[in-house]
Order: structure tokens, then C-alpha cells, then sequence
């Protein structure tokens, strides 16, 4: 069983940054491949980025490719997401998840274990 959970989330100006952090539980980190999921209000949750377990294969949505970049510390139990010229459209509750499956994965259903969530909110 992994848990996670995410710090990092806040209130930024639209342009702004910010770097998302997700700590998981247990020492068999780096056996999960981990990925970054958000969901807005009335809408449905959705992917944003993914890595390998070992970091070196990763994947954007369109929507934040260029701007948000998604990495890993193994020794540290740790995923991160980068995220630069925030824009209002990217105000949402943001998710690590943890999947087993090989490579990386850009579907919901695919993960295993969640965290909590942690609240974004960029202001125009």
C-alpha cells in the first residue's frame, strides 16, 4: 500500500509559479510509476502529467506541455510539478497517484492509490 500526500498548492497571480509536491509513504517508491491529475469545479478529473519509475519517460497533457514539467526524487519518495506561467484555467484541486502499470500512464482508471488532493488557485 502507498500513501501520498500533497503540499504545495496556493493562491498565485496569473503568470505566476508554482511546485507541487507529492511525498509517498513506504520504501517501494520507486517500484510506482506516479501521476499528476486535476479536477475544477463541475468538471471531471483529468489528466495533467506522468512519469516512470525511474523518471526517465515522462508525458504532458497538451494543455500544460511547455509550461508545467512533471519529475521524481526516488531517494526521497518524492514527485513534484513544476508549474510556470499559471493561467486561471489551470485553478483546480490537484492529484498524485500511483500506478504499477509499466512505463507511465495517462489514464484515470489506471492508478492505484491517490492522494488528497491540494488546492490551486491562480487569480487574473
Amino acid at each position: 500500500q502507498v500513501q501520498l500526500v500533497e503540499s504545495g498548492g496556493g493562491l498565485v497571480q496569473a503568470g505566476g509559479s508554482l511546485r507541487l509536491s507529492c511525498a509517498a509513504s513506504g520504501r517501494t517508491f520507486s517500484r510506482w510509476a506516479m501521476g499528476w491529475f486535476r479536477q475544477a469545479p463541475g468538471k471531471e478529473r483529468e489528466f495533467v502529467a506522468a512519469i516512470s519509475r525511474s523518471g526517465g519517460s515522462t508525458n504532458c497533457a497538451d494543455s500544460v506541455k511547455g509550461r508545467f514539467t512533471i519529475s521524481r526524487d526516488n531517494a526521497k519518495n518524492t514527485v513534484y510539478l513544476q508549474m510556470n506561467s499559471l493561467q486561471p484555467e489551470d485553478t483546480a484541486v490537484y492529484y498524485c497517484a500511483a500506478t504499477s502499470v509499466l512505463g507511465y500512464s495517462r489514464l484515470l482508471y489506471e492508478y492505484d492509490y491517490w492522494g488528497q488532493g491540494t488546492q490551486v488557485t491562480v487569480s487574473s
